[in-house]
């Protein structure tokens, strides 16, 4: 596909419309928007359409057009289609459906129509289309609530009625795209990214997603964003999905692959949000404001009730509310009544209500701190205009003390209801932000600093996709715990000492060259989690001790695993490695130890892994206490642990891998190591 047409096919100088119904609104929602370049109506029988007079056919107009927007059946579709490619048309809209979405015959049909349209560009089929407000051009079927404007966010979904219902927001959200892909049989949400990053009228994107197909791409285009400092926000439908459908570790039950996005969309600084009202006012945010350079913000309100729900409501975000310094107390205290405690959130109360002046003194001295933004608390009455004046005022004095400080200033409504549409519109003349939500707004602001921290970060690295499904080799070997291990050590992992014996006699010499306490435990590749089958004793430190659990362990295996008890531990590890269709491996580490599956303590990686990503995802845990030192315990081993960790990666990147298991890693204290305990590895075979 040429990125050329592609961009002649969303930025158009002509436009074809073929078909009836929903072509009559593209044309007609074209011209409502003031498009000048040329439009051309096609329709086999029809005179006329939405006032253009008709062309019988594709093949008629007197030149290739830069966009089509094709209104008719499925099978008609490809046809013209077909025409359109043949005659050097730059791209299409296929509105129909009937295409993959509908079993088997869809899907030899979605062929057909890629053939027809070989490297020719097609948003669809099964979509409504898209809007581009910056060049004044509505390929869609149906009403919308977009408006002309010169720059803005560019919001990109797979979903017809989620896309047009967004296009009705009335919150301020300046929208300059609206795309919706449908099956995405051509054009893909990495493609339109690619496209508007190319558009510098595009300050942020978002995103709707309910599949990437090309992890790769997506990752490279993503990376393009966060070089030129584009923000994206994204709703992902799956929060619930299962994880990758391989179940004999336990790894595989800790991290879903939903999970695996939450990674990729951290790696790649993309603010993931589960609400439409989360999404639209964030994009806002970021539309109008911009990422904050730092975590410290300030509210303002004239309720204690509110404040102290603003305080509440920014628990466990990454912003906060600093406390006040007191020259900067006495400052404001200065602006207000002796009865008002100066406190981050300010609640003013209602001293200086209606006073412009007095109130923007207030305000600009609040302002003055070092805040990254800086929200005041309105909700307007359900009154006539007249009787809202002193909401009014107050929202000026907070003009006009932005305009002197020169800070970052929002205006924030606790309700949709309580904000007007005229001031909203005031607040785009005075570049104050008008939000809504108390928690969306902090929720904003929050992805906001993310964002910017994500910026700063050194380049990333592409993606790297090992042993995904796709792969060749299909073929799985399950190794038993000893042969485990003995991979594992060939790879730098310390191991415990030991051997494997297969009876009582063989296990008593062993014991004696490791000396007393020992772990004994059944080796079998067919028996993965031997706790649970009563197959390991632990702490044996004498041979009556030791004759006794051979002998009872004999009879569940044939084969025993003898090895040095390690004691002394500061903390169980889990380190996982499994695959997933679309990410390939990826690594999890986690809480390890029996309680592996109910604490849920984990955090997965996504390839490549860097050390200092390992650190990051340790210090994630809630064990991460433990590996420091907690109250007064030694301080684990931190460096073998990450040691042990980068000697896993190193075995994945080997391509051998199809699931592995360290459970548990036994983290020593500082400056004696990590012994991985126990393990299950499962390797791919070729053939």
């Amino acid at each position: 596909m040429s990125q050329s047409d592609l961009m002649r096919l969303i930025s158009p100088r002509s436009i074809a419309v073929v078909g009836h119904k929903g072509a009559d609104f593209a044309i007609r929602e074209t011209l409502r928007m003031g498009y000048s370049g040329q439009i051309w109506s096609v329709h086999p029988t029809r005179e006329s359409i939405a006032g253009l007079d008709c062309y019988r056919s594709i093949k008629d107009l007197p030149q290739p057009p830069d966009a089509t927007f094709i209104a008719v059946n499925a099978e008609s579709a490809i046809d013209i289609v077909a025409e359109l490619n043949e005659m050097g048309g730059a791209g299409a809209v296929i509105y129909a459906s009937g295409f993959a979405e509908v079993g088997d015959d869809g899907s030899k049909r979605n062929q057909r129509l890629i053939d027809a349209a070989a490297n020719m560009p097609i948003i669809g089929p099964n979509c409504y289309g898209f809007i581009n407000s910056l060049d004044r051009v509505a390929l869609w079927p149906d009403l919308h609530g977009c408006e002309v404007l010169d720059k803005g966010v560019a919001i990109i979904t797979q979903s017809g009625n989620i896309g047009l219902n967004m296009t009705m927001q009335s919150i301020g959200l300046p929208l300059a795209y609206m795309f919706t892909l449908g099956n995405q049989a051509s054009i893909n949400i990495t493609d339109i990214m690619q496209a508007v990053l190319e558009d510098e009228r595009v300050n942020a994107i978002g995103l709707h997603i309910e599949s990437i197909k090309d992890i790769a791409a997506f990752d490279a285009v993503g990376r393009l964003a966060l070089k030129k400092k584009i923000p994206i926000v994204a709703i992902k439908s799956g929060r619930t999905a299962v994880s990758a459908k391989i179940a004999l570790s336990h790894t595989s039950s800790l991290t879903g692959v939903d999970e695996l996005f939450d990674v990729l969309f951290e790696r790649l600084g993309i603010a993931r949000v589960d609400t439409v009202p989360e999404f639209l006012e964030t994009l806002k945010l970021f539309s109008m404001m911009g990422p904050i350079e730092h975590n410290r913000v300030a509210s303002m309100s004239c309720s204690g009730g509110e404040a102290g729900m603003m305080a509440d409501l920014i628990d466990g975000l990454d912003i906060s509310f600093p406390s006040l310094e007191n020259t900067h107390k006495e400052g404001i205290k200065k602006t207000l009544n002796e009865y008002v405690e100066v406190e981050n959130p300010l609640d003013y109360h209602t001293f200086v209500w209606g006073d412009r002046d007095r109130t923007a003194a207030c305000f600009k001295e609040m302002m003055s701190g070092d805040f990254a933004a800086t929200m005041l608390l309105l909700d307007w009455p359900k009154t006539d205009q007249e009787k809202q004046q002193d909401w009014d005022n107050t929202l000026l004095a907070l003009c006009d003390a932005a305009k002197e400080t020169g800070k970052n200033a929002i205006v924030l409504a606790s309700m949709a209801d309580c904000m007007p549409k005229r001031i909203i519109e005031e607040c785009r003349k005075y570049a104050i932000v008008p939000m809504i939500g108390l928690d969306t707004c902090l929720k904003s602001l929050h992805h906001a600093y993310r964002c910017s921290k994500a910026f700063k970060r050194v380049p990333l690295p592409a993606i790297k996709l090992v042993g995904q499904s796709g792969d060749k080799e299909q073929n799985y070997r399950t190794l038993n715990e000893y042969q485990g291990k003995r991979l594992l050590s060939g790879y730098g992992l310390s191991i415990p000492q030991g051997g494997l014996v297969s009876s009582t006699k063989d296990a008593l010499q062993i014991a004696k060259k490791l000396n007393y306490p020992v772990a004994i435990k059944v080796s079998s590749d067919a028996m993965v989690h031997k706790t649970e089958m009563d197959a390991v004793r632990v702490n044996i430190k004498d041979d009556e001790a030791l004759k006794l659990a051979a002998t009872e362990l004999l009879n569940i295996g044939s084969s025993l695993l003898v090895e040095n008890m390690i004691e002394d531990a500061v903390a169980e590890l889990i380190v996982g490695v499994n695959t997933d269709p679309s990410f390939g491996n990826y690594l999890v580490i986690g809480s390890g130890g029996v309680l592996v599956g109910l604490v849920g303590d984990s955090v997965p990686l996504l390839l490549p892994i860097e050390r200092r990503d390992v650190l990051y995802a340790l210090s994630q845990l809630k064990l991460y206490p433990l590996l420091k030192g907690y109250r007064g315990k030694p301080a684990g081993d931190l460096e073998a642990l990450v040691d042990a960790v980068m000697s896993v990666v190193d075995l994945i990147n080997s391509n051998r891998v199809a699931e592995l298991d360290i459970n548990p890693l036994l983290v020593l204290p500082r400056g004696k190591g990590a012994i991985a305990v126990d393990a299950l590895v499962k390797l791919r075979q070729s053939g």
